[in-house]
């Protein structure tokens, strides 16, 4: 289990190690797999994380065992791995005004990172030199009995409400039980803008579909409904990046969807697995590469 081996990656010397320990044992799925779904999904994933200060999920006995979230660089950072000092207003830690974020813009860094068992990779709204958000991320929660295909019937009135004011909406599915919709938008405005907007829409949608659909974080009124959570446009908040794995029993990824997938609301999160969306992306790419570039203004 102690095994170590010593890798190129680009022009970077890495040692990784333990690579048959089984991180998803449910599946089987080891720390060699996550590394080499990492390696593999690259190309898409990470333009996705480039420029953008990264919140890990540290997994280092898999997924049935005690986690950690991980915003600071872990100790031990090779000095090639790109940082940003970023202020973090509202830290619970005492006498902390700024974090030493990892960028993970590079291969090295991403297979570093797998190997110290980050399965689930988070990014905020916007990149680091950036005035602003240039993404409006809502995230679509079902209370049960809800589920998936009533996240999809939910998505597909969303963008509709969005494209009235000429913005376009790209789903994926958050790898768990729910769906995030991701729009590209301008980066000129505040996280509070964005997140007011996108509040405004939710509440709209909510009024002209109650029976679906809730804007209210209150549990109580979620059962049967899905949550509009306009709230992951707030400073502090981060999503789960395009491609990442998820923390399942099964290695379920964050998946980008094509529309003719939530029209039709049969999608399954379980089937999304890494191996699936290897072979997805071969078939078709990035859908998400829209996202790479910036949009409009959201409305005031």
């Amino acid at each position: 289990m102690n095994d170590r081996v010593r890798v190129r990656v680009d022009e970077v010397e890495l040692e990784l190690s333990n690579l048959q320990k089984v991180l998803y044992p449910a599946a089987g799925f080891t720390k060699g797999e996550i590394i080499d779904y990492y390696t593999r999904i690259s190309p898409h994933l990470l333009p996705h994380l480039r420029d953008r200060a990264l919140t890990r999920i540290r997994y280092p006995n898999g997924v049935d065992g005690v986690n950690f979230f991980e915003k600071n660089r872990p100790g031990g950072t090779p000095d090639w791995v790109r940082l940003a000092t970023l202020p973090v207003p509202g830290s619970t830690k005492v006498d902390r005004e700024t974090i030493d974020f990892v960028v993970c813009d590079d291969l090295p860094t991403l297979v570093w990172l797998a190997n110290l068992a980050a399965l689930e990779l988070h990014t905020p709204q916007w990149k680091v030199d950036a005035a602003g958000p240039d993404l409006l991320v809502v995230d679509l929660d079902p209370g049960p009995p809800a589920g998936l295909a009533e996240c999809c019937e939910v998505a597909c009135l969303m963008r509709e409400r969005l494209a009235l004011d000429g913005i376009d909406a790209y789903p994926k599915t958050s790898g768990k039980k729910g769906m995030q919709l991701c729009c590209p938008v301008s980066g000129n405005q505040t996280s509070e803008e964005v997140s007011g907007y996108a509040k405004r829409v939710a509440e709209e949608l909510a009024a002209a579909h109650g029976r679906l659909i809730t804007a209210r974080m209150t549990k109580s009124l979620r059962p049967g409904k899905v949550f509009i959570d306009w709230s992951q446009n707030a400073a502090a908040k981060t999503t789960v990046a395009p491609y990442s794995l998820r923390a399942q029993p099964m290695p379920t990824v964050s998946a980008p969807l094509t529309w003719n997938e939530v029209e039709a609301g049969h999608v399954v999160a379980t089937d999304l697995t890494a191996p699936a969306v290897l072979d997805r992306v071969d078939d078709w790419g990035d859908l998400l590469a829209p996202l790479l570039e910036r949009g409009p203004e959201v409305p005031g």
